[in-house]
């Protein structure tokens, strides 16, 4: 029988918003205090996804299913260079895109690199990936390959992967023209990380370490006040997603029913 991953989507959503809300609230002067003061609930709220997952997986089916939600994490034997890729190719693309925009425009565009160095960075590079990518390529991704093709399932879960930054982009700061504008990032990345699951045979701990890769070099750190970094490499992923779709028939060449 096909598994919905609709619930799950409403669920991760959900329990991120509710627990992200009382930062936006007091950002905006709806309620007293700063908004620094409710980040642990935003923190917590980066679990919304792997909690989703953890919830539905054993109404589904018990600690069975809740074990084999987890399963795909110990996925280790891939060979070399998909470690390789999944660590460095985000940054390495943030790079490419900084290089190209000096060459081409004869500008600066700051900083190349936005290494994580301050401890709640570091935190959050190991936090993030696994709070979000067990929800997202643990559970909804098989469960959207049962009813459509990888690159149905890469946009499906990249528009609601952009729908779950939002609360956490409107405390940094970041307006909603760059929030909109950040869409096509969310998409042309979960392109990447379909073709990387796929290639890896649905390897976890490969989606959890290329989610890693993006915190190692991260150009929304850039935000608000320089949008070029996030811009740039918006336009890298996309070119480098619309390579794989038209290279990649294996992965990307259509719908076969399961």
């Amino acid at each position: 029988m096909k598994r919905s991953a609709a619930p799950f989507f409403a669920l991760a959503l959900g329990i991120t918003w509710t627990l992200q809300l009382p930062a936006v609230l007091a950002k905006h002067g709806v309620i007293a205090g700063p908004a620094e003061r409710f980040l642990p609930l935003m923190g917590l709220g980066a679990l919304g996804p792997m909690l989703a997952a953890i919830i539905l997986s054993a109404r589904e089916g018990g600690r069975a299913e809740v074990r084999a939600l987890f399963r795909p994490l110990a996925q280790y034997d891939v060979k070399a260079r998909w470690y390789a890729v999944a660590l460095l190719l985000p940054g390495s693309l943030l790079v490419l895109a900084l290089a190209t925009y000096t060459l081409v425009t004869g500008r600066s565009a700051g900083p190349w690199l936005y290494p994580p160095i301050e401890p709640e960075r570091i935190a959050a590079m190991v936090m993030f990936p696994l709070g979000e990518e067990i929800g997202w390529r643990g559970y909804a991704q098989p469960r959207l390959l049962e009813r459509r093709g990888a690159l149905a399932t890469s946009g499906i879960i990249g528009v609601f992967w952009g729908l779950w930054h939002v609360m956490m982009f409107d405390v940094s700061g970041v307006s909603p023209g760059a929030m909109l504008e950040s869409l096509p990032m969310f998409l042309a990345g979960s392109v990447l990380f379909s073709w990387l699951w796929a290639r890896t045979g649905g390897s976890l701990l490969l989606a959890v370490l290329l989610h890693v890769g993006t915190h190692l070099n991260n150009s929304a750190r850039a935000l608000p006040a320089n949008p070029v970094p996030a811009t740039a490499h918006t336009i890298a992923y996309v070119l480098f997603a619309l390579a794989l779709i038209a290279l990649d028939r294996r992965t990307f060449g259509g719908h076969t029913e399961r």
